[in-house]
Formats: C-alpha cells, sequence, structure tokens
C-alpha cells in the first residue's frame, strides 16, 4: 500500500489515543527486544585507521532505516535507495506496486575504525526493525518492505550469517528470523524528497508512529553508539 494511502488513514482513524497507544506500544517492544540483543560472537576487528566500508540493508521503510543509522556513530553517510531487484534505476512509484523486486533499501558507509560490522547489524536487528516479520513491516506490506541485507563481500556474508544462525539458536525472538542474505547487484539512489525524510518532516503522523520510537530506543539502548546531532 502507498504511503501516502496510510498516513491519509492514520489521519482519519488515528486521532489522538491510537496515536499514543501505538507510539508508546512500539517503544516498549522495541526496547525489550533491543535489551536482549546479545553481541555479535563472530565479527570484524576494528579497523588499525580510519577508512570506509558500505552495508546495504532492508528493514522496511527506509525513511526509518535512514533515520536510525544517521545518528548511528561511524556511519559517516546514509542513503535512502533501492536494492535487490532487476529493474535499472527504479523510482518509488515504481518500488511500491511490488513488481521491480527491488526492497526499500538504505546503503550505509561507515569508518571500520570506529564501529564493527557486527554492530551495525546488532542495531539492524534490534532497533531498526522486526526480522520476524515476512515481507511486511508494521502497515507496510509486500516485498519492497523485506527484511535483507546484501552483502558486498564475502566477510560480510559470513559475519551476518553467524549473527542471525546465533540469535536464532538462541531463541531472541519468539519467531524465526526471515532476514535474507543476499548479493549486493546495485543500489540505487531513491528521489531527493526520500532523503533524510524523518529529520525533515518530524511531525509526520506516520513518522512520529514509526520511527522517532527507534530513535529514542536507539539512544537508550546504545548510548555509546547514539549520536543526538550526526
Amino acid at each position: 500500500m502507498n504511503r501516502i494511502v496510510i498516513v491519509v488513514l492514520i489521519l482519519c482513524v488515528g486521532a489522538f489515543v491510537m496515536f499514543a497507544t501505538t507510539r508508546r506500544n512500539a517503544a516498549t517492544t522495541s526496547a525489550a527486544n533491543a535489551a536482549a540483543i546479545p553481541d555479535p560472537a563472530v565479527d570484524e576487528k576494528l579497523a588499525a585507521r580510519p577508512g570506509q566500508e558500505t552495508l546495504v540493508v532492508a528493514g522496511g521503510c527506509f525513511w526509518g532505516v535512514q533515520a536510525v543509522f544517521k545518528h548511528v556513530k561511524g556511519v559517516t553517510r546514509s542513503t535512502a535507495g533501492y536494492s535487490g531487484g532487476t529493474v535499472k534505476n527504479p523510482g518509488y512509484e515504481d518500488v511500491s506496486t511490488g513488481t521491480t523486486g527491488h526492497a526499500e533499501s538504505v546503503e550505509v558507509v561507515y569508518d571500520p575504525s570506529v564501529i564493527t560490522l557486527g554492530q551495525l547489524l546488532k542495531v539492524f536487528f534490534s532497533v531498526v526493525h522486526d526480522p520476524t516479520q515476512l515481507n511486511r513491516q508494521g502497515p507496510d506490506t509486500g516485498t519492497q518492505y523485506r527484511s535483507a541485507i546484501f552483502y558486498g563481500s564475502a566477510e560480510q556474508q559470513r559475519v551476518a550469517q553467524a549473527y542471525i544462525d546465533q540469535l536464532n539458536q538462541a531463541k531472541i525472538f519468539s519467531q524465526p528470523i526471515v532476514t535474507q542474505i543476499v548479493p549486493l547487484n546495485g543500489f540505487y539512489s531513491a528521489e531527493s524528497y526520500h532523503q533524510d525524510y524523518a529529520e525533515h518532516h518530524p511531525e509526520n503522523p506516520y513518522i512520529m508512529i514509526c520511527d522517532l520510537p527507534k530513535l529514542k530506543n536507539l539512544e537508550q539502548q546504545f548510548p555509546n553508539l547514539y549520536i543526538a546531532k550526526p
């Protein structure tokens, strides 16, 4: 469903009571998940000197995913876009049909001397989204909202798969993790109006209900990684 329609429905049906309740429940659930997730047993070591690495992930609406990673220490850039499909240079309206194969994704550029891949994945699995939801996140449904890690190297694949196995074996979640681990075959930046959307539109009901609680949980659960003003 197009998010414009979703926002209209929220405005019509949501009212203040529904908004307050949903926001409180979302924050509580996410915080509980984040608190229960262990550090990855398999991870890269911090690099000896500053550099630049890239991780592409998908976890529902890219507005919230981008917003969270923008506030993570060591992340130098996060960009909303599309990955995983066969259509070149897709647009938002095309991806929203669910027929392009693309998922709303975020390209995370980070300094491996400040933060490790495993730490980024811990944020991804605990704060960014619910990795047990198949082809959906909250009110957004369709394969374009699937959970995925698009690896750019064998090392990224190894660390990601080991962490998912670790979390599943420990039964951290009540349901199995459905996150795909697939090769990165291209990343296409989304339209300019999607970039930093949560930052520019904090009053949007969708952002207030679905995304601001994620930032609050990041601050609470990862105080050593949280950056208030990126």
